[in-house]
């Protein structure tokens, strides 16, 4: 067997990598930071979350390798609004299209301006995680001067900078303009203002020409004037921006999804070739997609909010759904909770040697995940807990009191041996699940054609007021399966797990009509 770096992850292995190609550099290692960058235009959603928590871990893996870490969670609160989000067209938006949104209103008025409004949803997120993070903002950034050596340097080499853009992506116009974006002083739009002159230091002249923001022409004032790249207002284009954060920053690691990946290039080139340091290590990753399969997105509005994902599951299985792995694409949304509570359940009966697993290599690294998932604090000793689906089977039967019935019945099942914290909060989740979702059960696991048939006539006796148990075990023989294989697939339809409570009970427990149309349900 392999030798397990750290705790045996992929989280491990790319700070691993990190720390090695450091040390080729040179660079001191006394102090890694790591950033990600966080879109303040529009509703943030686990896309944006899952940058910052798997930058997070690389920290934590630093951290655990005896390295000083910390993330910074940048938010671009300068970059400008460019469509109007889905649900928000009543909010007057239409009319600031192309200003910084942390110029722009709060439409909801419990903050600033737009842009910290969406900032906090996601900062909000992280803290809810327990991801430690330092926040900056890109407008006090830029006011403050953060940039102004890099931006100095990147306006003396715009006409290097607008060729490697050309060359490398193909995209023409910054052959004829600088790659910074002036606020136009009389309209206070970004985009439309279009830098063509480098006066010397810092200092740009401009025009308010127009541009094309979120697909449509956008007419400019007409107003010409100077800028201060050096201060704002303003911000560097985003092909050379990653570049000089990177640098000013010190940043040594960021990941980035693959859409961005030509733009990522060209800051790699310009942090080395332009401001003579050493780009930080990458990874890429492949972007969440909805249900449908479609890209998640902020301006269309099928986003999937870490709030909404928390309203059902535990930090710890938000968590775990990030840090499962970084490569391939996934369809993700709310019906994946259940999945995922139970998929920690199980990681903690394998951590703490309540169920084996073979392969010690797996072993080690479920392991690990299991202690990433908690940030890398877990637990002194197992929790209570119980299958999801049967969380949310008993909430749809029991809306009253919820909390002292489902324990009391979880105990006389024998599922639990008496309640908890953490058994507390998972029912409180499932119950609004239970509210929120349709009454059927799991999604079926297609069963074989016997066990169908025999679940079918369970299911018809369920409704006759037949006996469970008896309705099993006469319906199994007489489609010739085992009467263990049609419990299974019954529980699997009723509760997403392999095995559960004793039928009869728990039919009684959420009615048998209930019952019956679950197994159908699953069948």
């Amino acid at each position: 067997m392999t030798q397990a770096i750290g705790r045996g992850t992929w989280v491990d292995k790319l700070a691993s990598e990190l720390l090695a190609r450091e040390e080729s550099l040179g660079r001191d290692t006394s102090m890694v930071r790591v950033e990600s960058g966080l879109g303040a235009s529009g509703v943030p959603h686990i896309g944006s979350l899952g940058d910052a928590v798997r930058a997070y871990g690389v920290a934590l893996a630093l951290r655990d390798m005896g390295h000083r870490s910390e993330l910074v969670a940048y938010s671009d609160d300068m970059d400008g609004l460019r469509k109007v989000p889905a649900g928000l067209g009543g909010a007057g938006l239409e009319a600031h299209v192309g200003r910084p949104v942390s110029s722009i209103g709060d439409p909801h008025g419990c903050h600033a301006s737009y842009g910290e409004h969406m900032s906090s949803l996601l900062l909000d997120a992280l803290d809810a995680l327990g991801v430690e993070h330092t926040h900056m903002s890109a407008r006090e950034a830029y006011s403050g001067g953060r940039f102004a050596k890099q931006a100095e340097a990147i306006l003396g080499a715009a006409g290097r900078i607008g060729e490697r853009i050309a060359e490398a992506t193909g995209q023409e116009k910054f052959r004829g303009a600088l790659p910074y974006w002036p606020v136009c002083e009389s309209c206070g739009r970004l985009y439309t203002a279009v830098a063509k002159e480098h006066l010397g230091g810092a200092r740009v002249s401009y025009a308010c020409t127009g541009a094309e923001i979120g697909g449509r022409r956008v007419d400019g004032c007409g107003h010409a004037g100077e800028a201060d790249a050096a201060r704002g207002p303003g911000k560097l284009a985003w092909k050379v921006e990653f570049a000089a954060r990177w640098a000013a920053l010190d940043i040594r690691f960021e990941a980035y999804g693959k859409d961005i990946m030509d733009s990522v290039a060209v800051n790699d080139w310009v942090c080395e070739s332009v401001l003579g340091r050493a780009p930080p290590h990458h990874a890429r990753y492949e972007m969440f997609l909805d249900r449908a399969g479609g890209k998640i997105s902020k301006s269309s509005g099928n986003v999937l909010t870490p709030q909404e994902w928390l309203r059902y599951g535990s930090p710890q299985s938000l968590l775990l759904l990030l840090f499962k792995r970084i490569s391939g694409a996934r369809r993700v949304g709310t019906e994946d909770v259940p999945q995922l509570m139970d998929e920690l359940a199980r990681l903690e009966r394998l951590y703490f040697g309540r169920e084996d697993e073979p392969n010690a290599e797996r072993a080690s690294r479920l392991r690990g995940l299991y202690e990433y998932a908690h940030l890398l604090r877990p637990p002194g000793a197992p929790q209570e807990r119980a299958p999801y689906g049967l969380l949310v089977a008993l909430a749809r039967a029991f809306r009253e009191d919820r909390g002292a019935i489902i324990t009391r019945r979880l105990v006389e099942y024998g599922t639990v041996k008496g309640p908890g914290a953490a058994l507390a909060e998972s029912i409180e989740l499932a119950g609004r699940y239970a509210d929120d979702h349709g009454a059927g059960g799991a999604a079926p696991q297609e069963p074989g054609e016997g066990v169908r048939a025999a679940m079918l006539e369970v299911a018809d006796a369920l409704d006759a007021g037949g006996d469970a148990h008896e309705a099993v075990r006469e319906a199994s023989k007489r489609h010739g399966v085992q009467a263990r294989e049609t419990f299974r697939a019954i529980y699997l339809a009723t509760i997403g797990a392999p095995s559960g409570p004793r039928l009869g009970r728990f039919v009684a427990d959420i009615g048998p009509a209930r019952a019956a149309a679950m197994i159908r349900g699953g069948a």
